[in-house]
């Protein structure tokens, strides 16, 4: 398993697909993820190479606000009401 954003994503499903495992990241900015880091939303994770990993790691820590860092603000805010 390839672990994007603090979350473990299934190596035999599409990545457009598996990246919508993360918190935060839906079908929608998946493919804008991808998009943008110029990889074949069709490609199996397993057939990712560790630079395509990087760069979608990458990508996703320096663009949204994903997983532990969302849970927590969404808390936080909860506490507020």
């Amino acid at each position: 398993m390839a672990r994007v954003a603090g979350a473990d994503i299934p190596d035999a499903k599409r990545v457009e697909i598996a990246l919508t495992d993360v918190y935060g990241i839906g079908r929608t900015r998946s493919v804008q993820i991808l998009t943008e880091t110029k990889i074949d939303k069709n490609i199996r994770v397993k057939d990712l190479t560790d630079d395509q990993l990087v760069a979608i790691r990458d990508f996703i820590e320096g663009t949204y606000k994903v997983e532990g860092d969302l849970r927590r603000d969404i808390a936080q805010n909860l506490k507020r009401l």
